[in-house]
């Protein structure tokens, strides 16, 4: 990432968000982004997704400019090598757990993708609750469903934004566990967005933003 900014029409003026951010993200590297509500955090993590693109500068991954992609490039290049664990969980309330595990294995045409999510889904504990729908689920059984979706992929890149912002205290330190040793044994860079500085310090690295600019690194 490299001088990027990000700016959004705001009436008749523009409101920028982001400022001349620049950093690089090794391979294999546990990197936290922190900083106060309305920092960017979340619209920094956006761009690094391809899910929006800069308005200065440039995002690669992988080599690739998301910036000089469309979307359905873009779109595919998330679905190569992203994975993702969001604070709302994101699942489809229509699909069970197994079905929600598989649907990116199966939008990526994998032909053993219920056999791979089933094993995901057992790897997170839910091994009994495969056809269970997320309206049964427990906030932390659906967090363990979002983590079986996100590595049934095996993902090169895991963002995760707040992964614990919807859970207790208790909850989210075994999410936070089980996360960490999924990345670990998958060898998975992670970028991870939170407010927790406890937290941030598993990470190899910590970023902080402040009103949309880089203020720090540690």
């Amino acid at each position: 990432m490299r001088t990027v900014g990000k700016t959004v029409p705001n009436g008749m003026s523009t409101l920028s968000i982001l400022h001349d951010i620049s950093f690089t993200v090794e391979a294999g590297e546990a990197v936290a982004i922190v900083g106060a509500s309305g920092s960017g955090k979340s619209t920094l993590l956006g761009l690094m997704a391809g899910l929006d693109v800069p308005t200065a500068g440039s995002v690669r991954l992988l080599d690739e400019d998301i910036g000089a992609l469309d979307e359905d490039a873009r779109a595919a290049l998330r679905g190569r090598v992203l994975g993702f664990v969001f604070q709302s969980f994101q699942l489809l309330p229509a699909l069970t757990a197994l079905e929600n595990a598989m649907l990116p294995l199966e939008l990526a045409g994998q032909s053993d993708a219920r056999a791979q999510a089933e094993a995901m889904l057992v790897r997170v504990g839910l091994g009994a609750r495969l056809a269970h729908y997320p309206k049964h689920l427990s906030g932390g059984e659906q967090q363990r469903v979002a983590l079986a979706r996100a590595f049934a992929m095996r993902p090169q890149l895991l963002l995760a934004d707040e992964p614990t912002g919807n859970l207790d205290a208790a909850t989210g330190a075994q999410i936070i566990d089980l996360m960490f040793a999924m990345n670990a044994e998958a060898g998975t860079t992670l970028v991870l967005v939170t407010h927790d500085s406890q937290l941030a310090e598993r990470c190899g690295r910590t970023l902080r933003l402040a009103e949309g600019r880089l203020v720090a690194t540690s």
